[in-house]
């Protein structure tokens, strides 16, 4: 379980405990509208999913996003474990720093051997071994 998956577990018991009527009904609505808000931001501090192709953002908070660098990117967290949105709903929710080095650290999904990757065209690469005789000038090369 990652810091994401920990909050998101932490609400749930909040809920329901909301639910179970363990809060006294003047603090109901103020907790229900607390853990909507730290649903919302949950929604937007998780792994990007646009960035799974890179290896290096990979594993990247969404919500911190990414600042330039001369000509390229970096992502502003290299894991979703370190994005201070992430840390400080957790120190909200009671995160001890032995619990937070006991969650895994979400890591990019393994790229597959290069011959398998295709060099990430979408289509086979077009070949001309299938080219007829006639068709072949002077210099062709298959």
């Amino acid at each position: 379980m990652d810091l994401h998956a920990w909050i998101t577990q932490q609400v749930d018991e909040v809920e329901r405990l909301i639910d179970e009527g363990e809060f006294p009904p003047s603090q109901t609505d103020g907790v229900r509208l607390r853990c909507e808000a730290d649903r919302r931001i949950l929604a937007r501090h998780r792994i990007d999913p646009l960035a799974s192709n890179s290896p290096k953002l990979a594993a990247a908070c969404e919500g911190c996003g990414v600042e330039w660098v001369q000509d390229y990117c970096e992502p502003v967290v290299d894991n979703l474990d370190d994005c201070p949105e992430l840390l400080d709903l957790a120190h909200a929710h009671g995160i001890t720093p032995e619990i937070l080095a006991g969650l895994d650290r979400p890591q990019p999904p393994a790229l597959p051997p290069r011959s398998e990757r295709r060099l990430g065209l979408a289509t086979p690469p077009i070949t001309t071994s299938d080219v007829p005789a006639a068709l072949r000038g002077p210099r062709w090369k298959p």
